[in-house]
């Protein structure tokens, strides 16, 4: 790739969930006059490949502005997303910000794991000059809500009567959707594994007036509740829901995936994510081959915060770790990304659009 970096308006940093979507980037790098990878030694030669730049980014607003961008990967193997590799992810966190600050980069999105192993402690990142860092997560809240909130339309319920279970409420996401939801809803059940913090949080929305449960274990859930967020941070898609309602409207908002690729249906969708109506490009064309959805110009949330936040020449660390997402802020972000033709995507899951198929006889995903 080349050093073409002038005028950089954002960098936008990430890592792949599977080996396959690491495959690709590998692929795209060798470009097509190379043959690719075998697929059983890639595990072996992605540890040792260095944070750095994998595309340039433009990206586009209705109102006629561009934004210039670097997407960076931190190459994260997909099998060392646990806490016993902490040390090792948050070295190379920190060389791919180093690359962000190096092009020059006015803001940085902080991508999936990356802002969990930063938790908006930036002063854990390298000198980072004019630089801002922002997670991210105040614009994949906005996401999530707006999915919870479009999924009740298309089944017909009433989100005031709902019952809210959020796993990994205590997680940055977790908590800002929790914050943004519990004041319309019946009910909440919040879980993690923290229970001190479950409680802080409580504690906090019961201040509000909200109906307020926690749990520390899925399989002891009541079965009234028919509104689920995943947000947990889990290495791989392992999660099963047991004792939900099995007409649940679920909301897997993990990166990786929470939900075990066992529990599938209509009333399942991909939360915190958006897409940009005026469109992006991305050379060489990386986004095509990772973003394999029924859709085009789609991002996450957390990168797409840093794209709008550039767009509205705004280079500051709007989201800044965990505990910070407010309703307010979360407002905020939605109504600068919607001044540029960045909106909630249509809703899909692993089957296709959602849209299309919510109203199709299907079993629960409780098993």
């Amino acid at each position: 790739m080349g050093n073409a970096t002038a005028g950089l308006d954002f960098a936008l940093v990430g890592h792949q969930e599977s080996w396959r979507a690491a495959s690709d980037v590998l692929a795209v790098l060798r470009g097509p006059g190379l043959a690719p990878i075998p697929d059983d030694e890639v595990p072996d030669i992605l540890p040792w490949i260095p944070p750095r730049a994998v595309c340039h980014i433009e990206v586009r607003s209705t109102l006629g502005i561009t934004a210039h961008g670097l997407y960076i990967d931190s190459f994260i193997p997909p099998d060392r997303l646990d806490m016993s590799f902490i040390h090792e992810n948050l070295v190379r966190v920190r060389g791919a910000a180093a690359c962000a600050v190096k092009a020059g980069a006015k803001i940085v999105s902080l991508g999936g794991f990356s802002s969990i192993l930063i938790e908006g402690n930036f002063d854990q990142l390298p000198e980072k000059g004019a630089t801002a860092f922002t997670t991210g997560n105040s614009l994949t809240v906005a996401f999530i809500v707006q999915g919870i909130e479009k999924m009740c339309a298309l089944e017909g319920r009433d989100l005031r009567t709902a019952t809210l279970l959020v796993v990994g409420a205590t997680g940055d996401v977790g908590s800002g959707c929790a914050r943004c939801l519990a004041p319309l809803v019946s009910r909440v059940i919040l879980h993690a594994r923290n229970v001190e913090r479950l409680q802080t949080l409580a504690t906090e929305l019961r201040a509000d007036g909200a109906t307020v449960d926690i749990a520390t274990n899925l399989r002891c859930l009541p079965a009234c509740a028919d509104m689920v967020i995943c947000a947990a941070s889990l290495e791989a898609p392992s999660l099963l829901l047991k004792g939900i309602a099995p007409d649940a409207i679920v909301c897997d908002a993990g990166y990786p995936k929470n939900l075990s690729p066992g529990a599938g249906g209509a009333r399942v969708f991909f939360g915190g994510i958006g897409q940009i109506a005026a469109g992006m490009t991305a050379e060489p064309d990386v986004h095509s081959v990772l973003y394999r959805y029924p859709f085009p110009n789609l991002f996450h949330g957390c990168l797409l915060e840093g794209m709008a936040l550039a767009l509205e020449q705004r280079f500051e660390p709007f989201s800044q770790g965990r505990g910070f997402i407010t309703r307010e802020r979360v407002q905020e972000i939605e109504k600068i990304a919607a001044r540029h033709g960045i909106h909630l995507a249509p809703l899909f899951n692993l089957q296709g659009p959602v849209e299309e198929s919510h109203t199709r006889p299907t079993e629960g995903i409780s098993q």
